[in-house]
């Protein structure tokens, strides 16, 4: 089975600019090198990986464990979108949106 290491490398791309991340951090974050993590994200010399790897850099991107590893594989890998945990990241995030636009509105009067 061909597996479909773009979605994977589009899929890394847009959650490291969600989450603000280089690849420095992720590299951190996940354990593998940079250079790993370039070949994945640019999608270059597509092989194999293994369950390990793309375990390591899903939960680097706090994703479960095996999202990236679906998403190769071509299967359903949808982001959860509910629950308790990920309500509560929603509110934080408001929240913090909020405090921005208040830091930004007082540096602006003076």
């Amino acid at each position: 089975m061909t597996r479909d290491w773009q979605a994977v490398a589009e899929a890394i791309n847009t959650r490291m600019e969600e989450l603000d991340l280089s690849q420095q951090e992720l590299a951190t974050r996940s354990g593998v090198s940079v250079a790993t993590l370039r070949e994945l994200q640019h999608n270059k010399n597509p092989r194999r990986r293994s369950a390990r790897l793309l375990a390591a850099i899903s939960e680097g991107l706090r994703w479960p464990s095996d999202y990236l590893a679906k998403l190769a594989e071509g299967e359903d890998a949808n982001e959860p979108t509910a629950g308790p945990a990920l309500d509560a990241l929603r509110e934080v995030r408001e929240e913090l949106a909020e405090l921005r636009q208040r830091v930004a509105a007082l540096e602006k009067d003076h």
